[in-house]
């Protein structure tokens, strides 16, 4: 099978065929617009994989504490039959389990030191099957040491350590509503034990989370039982999807709100970052593809004689502009292919070059001090990595039509003049 010469040419051309000076220097712009494309890809691949596993790493320590549903009574009150509820979620086939709670905001002091933190009354013999934290060996023995009448209460670690409490010692709760007395109205306070600690990885929590039994949160914020139950689903991206089925087959004038939408704020501004991201990157692409503007200008004008004698062998517009397209889509395609190449390696290997890289400098990018991960994290998903080759593939091939289109439209005759 014969190769047409549009390609043979094209690649020819490419490789800058002729070792005259012009043709090296057009040869080295060709090697400088094919190294940006390569090097605009990878950057893109490595900084939205690392997005990714940033993103994935909170997500995933945000859920450890936080389930993946939660179903609340709509007047904040408890719920009028919470084995009822139970019972119709756990025929949800999403459903892999659910707990009762009670959650409401307080107020924690030790001495004149006072935080104010969220209080979730617990049920310590199911709240393994909701969330990852108390699945983890060491925190569901801290957790099965919460018993009912005995007011013990679990604290997560940068909590106890801004009380300055630990294991064995008194904190005290006040109640966000007063009761009634003849002097007026006076806080409801009450001494608990600390049984325990957490660390979730995830400071908003470990600093302002505080459990205990649920039958214990019942008795001091004076309800008749618990508020709310979680649930914790199979896949965790169905989460929208099973909430509003739930929302529209529960009895019960409840409110259903998946994990999405308790922390949109946070999820809505990584996607904003992500986007940013990938636009300002994507502009190096943009920029190192229109340098084969340039060097496809600079190529035509040397080949004015070769693309005259085509011409007057009988080549058409068509086949001399097909040409440099060839040529100029070379380059992005070569580009492309090796900075998916070298982006990807980075990207699965970040866990081993970052250490490396942290040893030879003696450096570190993410103290454990100051940042909750000590590692940086990476997952490269093709949902990125496809956009970003098509949009590169679009945009070399783009730079090349302007070129080769005036290439195409050269008078033969006034070529040959000076020859």
């Amino acid at each position: 099978m014969q190769i047409p010469y549009e390609l043979q040419l094209g690649w020819r051309y490419t490789r800058a065929g002729r070792a005259t000076r012009r043709n090296g220097f057009i040869s080295f712009i060709s090697g400088v617009s094919m190294l940006g494309i390569a090097l605009g890809v990878a950057a893109l691949i490595i900084v939205l994989s690392v997005m990714n596993g940033f993103q994935k790493e909170v997500r995933d320590r945000m859920l450890s504490v936080v389930s993946h549903i939660e179903i609340l009574s709509s007047n904040g009150e408890a719920l009028s039959d919470v084995n009822r509820t139970l019972t119709e979620v756990r025929a949800h086939p999403q459903v892999v389990g659910a707990s009762s709670f009670i959650a409401t905001q307080s107020l924690l002091a030790r001495g004149e030191d006072m935080k104010g933190a969220i209080v979730r009354g617990i049920d310590p013999a199911t709240e393994s099957q909701v969330t990852d934290l108390a699945a983890n060996t060491q925190n569901l023995n801290v957790i099965k040491a919460l018993v009912p009448g005995e007011f013990g209460v679990v604290l997560g670690y940068e909590l106890a350590r801004q009380l300055g409490v630990s294991k064995g010692e008194l904190v005290t709760l006040i109640a966000p509503s007063g009761q009634v007395t003849p002097a007026g109205v006076t806080p409801r306070m009450k001494q608990l034990v600390v049984v325990g600690t957490f660390d979730s990885g995830h400071f908003e929590y470990d600093s302002t989370l505080a459990m205990m039994h649920v039958d214990d949160a019942a008795k001091m914020f004076r309800l008749e039982g618990p508020t709310g139950i979680r649930l914790k689903l199979k896949d965790l991206h169905e989460a929208r999807a099973v909430a509003r089925d739930l929302s529209l087959s529960l009895t019960g004038n409840l409110v259903v709100r998946d994990w999405t939408r308790q922390n949109k704020t946070w999820f809505a501004a990584v996607q904003v970052e992500k986007r940013m991201m990938f636009i300002i990157l994507t502009l190096i692409v943009a920029v190192a593809a229109f340098n084969l503007v340039s060097t496809l200008v600079m190529t035509v004008q040397d080949k004015r004689a070769d693309i005259a004698i085509l011409r007057t062998l009988g080549a058409s517009p068509k086949s001399i502009m097909g040409i440099f397209v060839v040529q100029g889509a070379t380059v992005g395609v070569i580009g492309t292919f090796a900075g998916l190449l070298l982006g990807l390696g980075v990207a699965f290997n970040i866990d081993v070059i970052v250490p490396f890289i942290e040893r030879v400098f003696n450096a570190s990018f993410l103290p454990k001090d100051i940042y909750f991960l000590s590692r940086m994290p990476s997952d490269p998903q093709m949902a990125d990595i496809l956009p970003i080759a098509v949009i590169a593939l679009i945009l070399a091939f783009a730079a090349t039509l302007y070129p080769s289109w005036r290439a195409s439209r050269m008078n033969p005759a006034e070529a040959l003049r000076y020859e």
